[in-house]
């Protein structure tokens, strides 16, 4: 279904209010999954009576929140809200039926919702009782607040996120596996804000065996977030009872490429998973990370799995952090890849943010598609 009609003209009030809704938005995005992040402003004659946003999952929508807040006659006013309005019984209530039941007569969304219960239906409801519906105003802006939603939507799949610090030479670890620490504290601790807002953080069992990392989400307030789980990749199963990743601090998933007996000292769900050429198929791996609802994943690993991960085209973001110091050429890279057969055939990516935590610069970018 499609929620657009006609080319709705939009003003500058209308503009301050969907800024307004989107920064709502926001304040739930680390807390509402696998639901989408959605903020709502509902406003008459210029002033606000109402502000909210979907803090958690089987919670009070921001459509609802927003006319808690406003706790008062909102006949005739406008809500603005970045994510169409439902129409269906979920763990909640229609949000297109609180809406008319509190008497807006205009509604400007964003963007349109594509989950299939909803998808256009919203839009249809409101309109079928005379309801005033803008469709598009910052479309941009609510479809990047939410590309994993819409991403896991469309392809069955978590937005697969790529992180790794490096030196200014590619360089991610010294030839002994030495890496603590090439980038410097603030790179660090901004890692630990991409990690908060995953679903879950991945990393292979050589990592795992190398540097028994713990993969918890540090200096992010507690209870602001919804804590990751932990995904090692083991194609021969070599993952250790006594690793950190099994502590059952945090849920952990471990994708085996053979049956092992259960080990009750591995407080860890063990997954049986296909193997293509040693390796775990990692197609596989993120579809069975979307069935789980799995919006966001890091992956924090070395050169063989990250350049395995580059290689699938399943990549959909590189985070790289770059620190101004040289390892020289025995050093660990970053990706462990095949050449391409010529300088056209070679991956690339759009730099969409650069941003300087102290001498360390970070670049993000996104693969070009062909």
């Amino acid at each position: 279904m499609n929620g657009v009609v006609g080319h709705p003209a939009f003003d500058d009030t209308d503009r301050q209010f969907m800024t307004e809704s989107l920064n709502l938005a926001l304040r739930g995005a680390l807390t509402c999954r696998p639901n989408p992040a959605v903020g709502c402003v509902i406003a008459r004659g210029g002033r606000v009576l109402g502000r909210g946003w979907h803090e958690r999952a089987g919670g009070p929508h921001a459509e609802v929140a927003a006319l808690a807040d406003a706790d008062g006659d909102t006949r005739g006013a406008t809500a603005y809200v970045t994510l169409e309005p439902c129409a269906h019984h979920g763990r909640t209530p229609p949000c297109a039926d609180a809406l008319l039941a509190a008497g807006i007569a205009r509604v400007v969304v964003a963007h349109e919702d594509p989950f299939p219960a909803v998808d256009g239906r919203g839009l249809e409801r409101l309109r079928d009782h005379g309801v005033q519906v803008d469709v598009g105003l910052m479309r941009e802006q609510a479809a990047e607040q939410n590309r994993s939603y819409f991403l896991a939507l469309k392809r069955g799949r978590p937005w697969i996120r790529l992180k790794s610090g490096i030196s200014m030479d590619g360089r991610t670890a010294m030839s002994s596996g030495a890496s603590k620490w090439i980038t410097n504290e603030l790179s660090r601790s901004d890692v630990q804000h991409w990690r908060a807002r995953s679903c879950a953080i991945l990393t292979g069992v050589d990592t795992v065996l190398a540097d028994d990392p713990a993969l918890l989400v540090r200096d992010v307030a507690p209870g602001s977030f919804i804590p990751p789980t932990r995904i090692v990749l083991d194609s021969k199963g070599r993952m250790p009872a006594t690793a950190r990743l099994g502590d059952g601090v945090a849920p952990t998933i471990v994708y085996q490429g053979r049956q092992l007996p259960d080990d009750p000292s591995l407080a860890a769900e063990r997954v049986h998973a296909p193997v293509h050429q040693q390796r775990i198929d990692l197609a596989w791996v993120a579809h069975d990370m979307g069935q789980r609802g799995f919006r966001e994943v890091q992956v924090e690993a070395g050169p063989r799995l990250a350049g395995a991960w580059l290689s699938s085209g399943l990549v959909d973001e590189v985070l790289l952090y770059i620190a101004p110091c040289v390892l020289g050429s025995e050093s660990r890279p970053l990706f462990d890849v095949p050449g391409p057969a010529s300088l056209a055939a070679a991956a690339r990516f759009n730099v969409v943010d650069v941003a300087r935590f102290g001498q360390d610069v970070r670049l993000r970018m996104l693969p070009k598609r062909a």
